[in-house]
């Protein structure tokens, strides 16, 4: 018996699909393995110690660990569980140890580490460790032997259509976590692909799956959909693809196969790719239920767009919010603040660009986060020095300050001093309260009324200093962040 675990990684009212775990149950069979979700249990741990007294053949605790919030529930649960149970093996997979995996092999309560895509790595370990056989040879995985860790070869990223189509939803409650959301009142997440081929050198994607993307065939999406539909009733979709779209064929067929499903959906794609789609393309992405796209916008400078290798420009960017309100779809802007060679000049040049972007179109989303580079990947943008070190323990990156350091929330970093960060979540709290995100369906209209009113002065006249009063009205009405992407 294989127990998946995934450990808390956001609050009750956001949880979707545990699509990690789920994709690691759809290679094993149906009777050697159990789910355990801590974004549903409110006791993972004891559920888990529980199936294990109450079995003898459970023969491996399988964690999916992302940075941010989840590795801060994962640390201090693996820890308990391992003093608990000292002869359970415990491997890790996901994108922590993808990227940190000495950090997480150093730990003495995580024995095995898959790198990369995990559902062959996961078969094969455990082929080998129920055979006797040597796990050198496993292509992905890493493992101790005495005090030193062997790192096999990485394994090549597959297409989605060559792993199992049908996710075992039966392994788990789908009810738990078919919530309403701005697109509909029962939102489903799915994921169509794998890898990103674009070289941004902030982000750690590449780091994990290479420079390649694989994207399940149109036909293959539109079978997991109907499914979702019929089974669950579902009415929504939030695609959580690095990009959804690159060729555009492969984006008109999968557009013509969801047309007859008329389902709401949300993803994300590159600028620079969809500013090259035609007209008709647009009216299909329209017709067929698309009602908000996220955009890695980044900057406002095109300087430092260049610096990140982003190949994209500010003029581009103010064509994409003409282009989506056009055919009446919601861009989402996230940008990143804290540019490592000019932080206040690049953040004032962005702050322009979004007053530009929403005069445009007043119901663009922006998404304000603060850079922090990815650790462990040749030529990132912006690096920590020796004075300002990575964490070299689990145990340290699961403490609030480098959670938040993970989840690009008020990062310690040495060149962003603490009153310009001060300053732009001064900022963000203005912008959050001037425009209230349209993905917070709970406001009422008087709501959203009240918080542009108390904010709209301080927008007009760009005075971002000591906002009490807005951060006052924010918690009254318990406002959201506009991050669906975060989860």
């Amino acid at each position: 018996m294989i127990i998946l675990f995934n450990p808390q990684v956001c609050a009750p009212q956001a949880r979707r699909f545990p699509l990690s775990v789920l994709h690691l149950g759809a290679v094993l069979n149906d009777d050697e393995y159990m789910i355990v979700d801590g974004n549903v249990d409110p006791a993972p741990v004891e559920t888990i110690a529980n199936l294990m007294r109450s079995r003898s053949d459970v023969e491996l605790l399988a964690v999916s660990v992302m940075p941010g919030p989840q590795i801060g529930h994962a640390v201090p649960q693996c820890k308990k569980l391992k003093k608990l149970f000292p002869d359970l093996p415990i491997l890790w997979g996901g994108y922590f140890p993808s990227m940190h995996t000495t950090v997480t092999l150093k730990s003495d309560f995580v024995d095995f580490a898959v790198r990369g895509q995990g559902e062959h790595t996961l078969v094969e370990f455990l082929r080998a460790r129920r055979n006797g056989g040597s796990l050198d040879g496993i292509p992905g995985l890493s493992h101790k032997r005495r005090s030193e860790i062997i790192d096999n070869p990485p394994r090549p990223m597959i297409s989605p259509d060559d792993l199992p189509e049908q996710l075992p939803y039966h392994k788990i409650t789908p009810s738990n976590y078919l919530q309403g959301s701005f697109l509909g009142r029962r939102t489903a997440a799915h994921h169509t692909s794998m890898g990103c081929p674009f070289g941004c050198n902030f982000c750690g994607v590449i780091s994990v799956y290479g420079s390649r993307e694989k994207m399940a065939a149109p036909a293959r999406t539109e079978a997991a959909l109907r499914q979702l539909q019929a089974e669950f009733g579902v009415d929504s979709i939030q695609f959580f693809d690095n990009n959804f779209f690159l060729g555009e064929d492969h984006a008109i067929e999968l557009c013509e196969r969801m047309i007859p499903l008329h389902l709401k959906w949300w993803c994300e794609a590159r600028i620079d790719i969809l500013l090259r789609y035609r007209e008709s393309t647009w009216q299909k992405l329209r017709a067929a239920g698309c009602k908000m796209i996220f955009f890695g916008a980044e900057s406002g400078s095109d300087q430092s767009l260049r610096e990140m290798n982003k190949s994209l420009t500010r003029e581009q960017i103010i064509s994409m919010a003409h282009r989506a309100q056009q055919f009446d779809i919601i861009p989402e802007f996230s940008f990143m603040f804290g540019n490592p060679r000019d932080p206040l000049g690049d953040a004032l040049v962005t702050i322009n660009l979004i007053y530009q972007l929403k005069a445009i179109d007043p119901r663009c989303e922006i998404i304000i986060q603060h850079f922090t580079p990815t650790p462990q990947r040749r030529g990132s943008y912006g690096r920590l020095d020796a004075q300002n070190p990575y964490p070299a323990t689990v145990e340290e990156w699961a403490t609030r300050p480098w959670i938040n350091f993970a989840s690009h929330h008020n990062p310690t970093v040495p060149w962003l001093r603490a009153d310009l960060l001060s300053w732009l979540r001064n900022f963000e709290t203005v912008v959050q309260c001037r425009w209230p995100t349209l993905q917070d369906f709970r406001l009422t209209p008087v709501t959203r009324k009240i918080l542009q009113a108390f904010a709209g002065w301080r927008y007009r006249s760009r005075f971002y200093y000591f906002p009490i009063e807005l951060k006052i009205a924010k918690r009254a009405v318990s406002l959201r962040n506009p991050r669906v992407e975060s989860l």
